[in-house]
């Protein structure tokens, strides 16, 4: 995965759901740009101008897009996607 190209992941500070979703991409080594949009608005109108809603995880790489999702949720997006899965650095035998 190219620098240029590392997946977004829009967070809210308290919120459990992106806390496990960041252990979840730390724990696979996923290398992220992580955006707070409760510490910046810049980052809340950019996730709503992607996704068009303001819940968070929201997750983007390219055209991917998995808004206010469990990590569950995500992984069954992904799964949907395998060039994003590989694109993304996780292995085709992730749940």
């Amino acid at each position: 995965m190219s620098k240029e190209t590392k997946p977004i992941l829009y967070v809210k500070t308290g919120c459990p759901w992106c806390t496990e979703a960041i252990s979840y991409f730390n724990s696979q080594g996923i290398e992220l740009e992580i955006c707070n949009v409760t510490q910046n608005s810049d980052f809340m109108n950019a996730m709503v101008a992607v996704s068009g809603q303001t819940k968070a995880p929201t997750f983007t790489y390219g055209e991917f897009l998995v808004a206010d999702f469990s990590v569950d949720e995500f992984l069954a997006e992904l799964n949907t996607f395998p060039e994003i899965r590989k694109k993304i650095g996780l292995c085709d035998n992730e749940n």
